[in-house]
């Protein structure tokens, strides 16, 4: 194990993973990850680290969380995904899938399994159960709040999770451990490992938000790049209601030209595409070199025919996103997209946690990256890669 990681001291109680139902694939390879990881500093060698558990369903839809084997005075970590669609039951004779809700409901049927057994539970859910409900404009239900308010009431000591749609939600429980890591090392490495190429240089490439709620991620790219910065700001229509949200009227550009700019473009999730897709379009029509899409969660709800139009039409060259929430099969056969492993990420915090010892390398990877970018255009210009 590198240096930089290395733990001293002992765990605070022996490690445990449960996997809800819908994550066993990103759990599976967090889990063999922290068997390579402990079995080099350890001398107890272990083989896995899951505690085996079901949520099995009754025919009217009714279920039950059991936990197969002890957690008693473990250092538990629940892993979950809310946006896995992909998971279905029978219910009256029909195959139904999973919403968020009840792979939430799945959460805390686990939790109440585990009897008040283990000596700390840590949730780890990548994306946030309601996060998108995260403030009240009207007379709204604040779900992610109440979320995390529950989940301390059950127990929960910490929460982990991934490009919070506001982290600010966290102010709901103060008394809780709230921990928002992001993607930006391994979206990077993603990126330059297809485009070996490229160059993330001021005067050929650029940062560009979709929006004023993703700056805070493009300008932590901008800055540790050294690239210039620009934005586009949605104008909405406030009076109409469209599938839940006010549709976008149009979108207005601010800041340098990007012509002949190879252009990043970095947000939290796609959903339908479609706000990101008219932007790929119009940079693209304002003289961009190439376009790079990324996004942390890549939910795809519409699928992805518009996406494969707008790449034959050279409107973006690469979308990227991560392995952290659940990805439709039929996106991992796209050309164009580019997919990025967490799993490695999530046991380094998950073992640092685990040690009781600070994350505080793991939350700023800015000089990861720049040697990151360093040994490509090194490696490239000595004609290696």
């Amino acid at each position: 194990m590198a240096k930089e990681y290395e733990f001293e001291g002992t765990p605070v109680a022996p490690l445990a993973i449960i996997a809800c139902p819908g994550a066993e694939e990103l759990a599976n390879k967090i889990d063999q990850r922290l068997v390579n990881l402990y079995n080099g500093i350890s001398d107890n060698e272990k083989k896995t680290f899951i505690i085996q558990s079901d949520c099995p369903r009754f025919t009217n839809g009714d279920a039950k969380g059991i936990v197969h084997d002890s957690v008693r005075g473990t250092d538990l970590y629940i892993i979950c995904d809310p946006g896995n669609h992909g998971v279905t039951y029978q219910m009256f004779g029909q195959e139904l899938p999973l919403t968020p809700d009840e792979h939430y409901a799945n959460l805390k049927r686990l939790i109440c399994a585990c009897t008040g057994k283990p000596q700390r539970i840590t949730v780890v859910m990548p994306m946030l159960y309601g996060g998108r409900q995260h403030r009240r404009t009207a007379r709204e239900s604040l779900d992610c709040a109440m979320m995390l308010q529950e989940l301390h009431s059950y127990g929960v000591a910490d929460l982990i999770t991934f490009d919070a749609h506001d982290p600010r939600v966290q102010n709901a429980v103060p008394l809780m451990g709230f921990d928002n890591y992001f993607a930006y090392y391994q979206m990077l490495k993603a990126l330059l490992k297809r485009f070996p190429d490229l160059k993330l240089h001021k005067d050929t490439a650029m940062v560009v938000s979709p929006d004023e709620g993703a700056m805070t991620r493009n300008v932590f790219y901008a800055s540790v790049l050294g690239l210039d910065l620009g934005m586009f700001y949605k104008r909405r229509d406030y009076s109409t209601i469209i599938n839940g949200r006010n549709p976008i009227v149009a979108h207005e550009y601010i800041g340098l030209p990007v012509m002949g700019m190879n252009v990043f473009v970095a947000d939290d999730m796609i959903a339908t595409g479609d706000s990101i897709l008219k932007l790929a379009k119009e940079i693209k029509e304002k003289g961009a070199n190439k376009v790079f899409l990324s996004a942390t969660f890549s939910l795809f709800t519409e699928g992805v025919e518009k996406f494969n139009e707008a790449y034959a039409a050279g409107y973006f060259d690469a979308v990227l996103s991560t392995n952290l929430s659940y990805r439709i099969p039929e996106l991992k056969k796209c050309e164009w997209f580019v997919e990025a492993d967490m799993s490695k990420y999530i046991a380094l915090i998950l073992a640092a946690s685990n040690y009781n010892e600070s994350v505080s390398k793991l939350l700023d990877p800015s000089s990861k990256i720049k040697n990151l970018v360093a040994m490509y255009e090194n490696n490239f210009s000595k004609g290696e890669i």
